[in-house]
């Protein structure tokens, strides 16, 4: 399932609450939007806890319709049992296009596994600790933090470009595990001529990383991070027949520069 925003998607958004923020509900919700039509909005947790108290008051505001699972044993999580047991069920019998899997658990990394599998898109919403293969196992991942209203961009293994003191200008180069993401997204990208259509590169960057999003860098768009570092890649404007720009980019040499 191709990860572009079709927003003729019906989607079924499942939320974890005892892995989710209450108070970034509105924008998980809109990011979703993005992708198609939220049908079915479930939340699931034990509502006789105290933790589950924000959440009761955005269930109403947002649509939400909170499933109640007891903690019937200690130190099992009887909420991924349930959220997993109504996936399996809409996945058969809702007609819906993908799910948004709202959660920084590794336990829901064979339901995305199993969703894609039938062809259907599955995206992700955790926090930057979710487990890899939870991430990996989605189309599309979204971090929480890169959701939050902040200027400042979450603290990641791979960071932002830094403005140095003074005169000084940002960092020509992304870090060297960034660096290998854009060549391999760029070499399946290019056309014949040694451009690539940034729209296509930003597919391949999704396909390879299911969680590469430009805001995690400090940018809101793909092409001011790939303006950012002005040594790796050119950038070029050109005109459609139809009237319309289209932004391609080059990478300059192709010669590995990592060190």
């Amino acid at each position: 399932m191709a990860t572009g925003k079709d927003t003729n998607r019906r989607l079924a958004m499942l939320i974890d609450g005892d892995n989710a923020s209450a108070s970034l509900i509105g924008e998980m919700l809109a990011e979703t939007s993005k992708y198609g039509i939220v049908t079915i909005r479930r939340i699931y947790g034990d509502w006789t806890e105290s933790t589950m108290k924000s959440w009761k008051e955005t269930l109403q505001i947002h649509a939400l319709q909170p499933i109640q699972q007891f903690r019937n044993t200690i130190g099992k999580n009887a909420t991924d049992s349930a959220m997993i047991i109504d996936a399996m069920d809409i996945l058969y019998t809702s007609g819906v296009d993908g799910f948004c899997l709202v959660s920084s658990d590794s336990d829901y990394t064979r339901l995305a596994v199993r969703i894609r599998e039938k062809n259907l898109f599955v995206m992700g919403i955790g926090k930057l600790l979710t487990p890899r293969p939870f991430v990996n196992a989605c189309d599309l991942f979204v971090y929480a933090e890169n959701l939050a209203k902040s200027d400042t961009p979450p603290e990641i293994v791979t960071k932002a470009p830094v403005v140095k003191s003074g005169n000084a200008k940002p960092e020509e180069e992304p870090p060297a595990d960034v660096r290998v993401l854009f060549r391999m997204a760029y070499d399946l990208a290019v056309q014949e001529d040694g451009w690539a259509f940034l729209g296509a590169m930003g597919n391949k960057l999704r396909q390879l990383d299911p969680a590469f999003d430009p805001r995690t860098y400090g940018h809101k768009q793909l092409l001011s991070l790939i303006k950012a570092y002005p040594t790796m890649f050119e950038v070029r404007k050109s005109r459609t027949k139809g009237g319309a720009s289209a932004i391609y980019v080059r990478l300059k040499g192709r010669t590995d520069q990592t060190k």
